[in-house]
């Protein structure tokens, strides 16, 4: 019984190095990330991270934002405050005024901006009037404050609307004008 178990796991090293070696690796020769025919730099099937994806600009400033191709969009919402505004923060029910620009995960292209309109956007938090990756992620959000939010699709748009295509991920930068009234 024990030569059986012994030849099994001997089976099982051997399948899974001969695995490893078939994968190759997701960089070259000198380290740098490999990239595929098409040029584009391969991803490492991991999750980007709030800090793998940049953001320029300061608060009141048309952000520009950059999407890594090292990494797959989040599948939860991922918060992160960029500059910390002052006071108290946002709760449900409350009224807030924020600028933002959204950017496309799959294309990362510029979707909608108020920054570039000049006007900033007014909604009460947690009432519904927004997406839900909104809802949640301006929760506690003080005024002053520009935060990142990346939002994945159960909490976006799902199965697309509003010029959003079906399960895409939405980066936005948003900037609290202020926070209540």
């Amino acid at each position: 019984m024990h030569s059986l178990a012994r030849f099994i796991g001997i089976g099982l090293v051997a399948a899974a190095a001969i695995t490893t070696a078939a994968c190759g690796s997701d960089t070259d020769s000198t380290g740098a990330p490999s990239t595929s025919a098409a040029g584009n730099t391969a991803s490492t099937g991991l999750e980007c991270t709030a800090d793998e994806v940049k953001v320029s600009g300061g608060f009141g400033e048309t952000p520009k934002i950059t999407i890594p191709d090292t990494c797959e969009p989040p599948k939860t919402l991922i918060v992160k405050d960029l500059v910390v505004g002052s006071g108290p923060g946002a709760v449900a029910g409350q009224p807030l005024t924020m600028n933002y620009e959204l950017v496309t995960w799959s294309d990362k292209q510029v979707l909608d901006s108020s920054f570039q309109r000049g006007k900033p956007f007014g909604l009460t938090l947690g009432t519904g009037q927004v997406i839900q990756g909104w809802d949640e992620g301006l929760i506690g959000v003080q005024q002053g404050t520009r935060r990142l939010l990346i939002v994945p699709p159960n909490l976006g748009y799902g199965e697309g609307g509003n010029g959003v295509a079906p399960n895409e991920t939405l980066v936005f930068v948003t900037d609290a004008v202020q926070v209540g009234r």
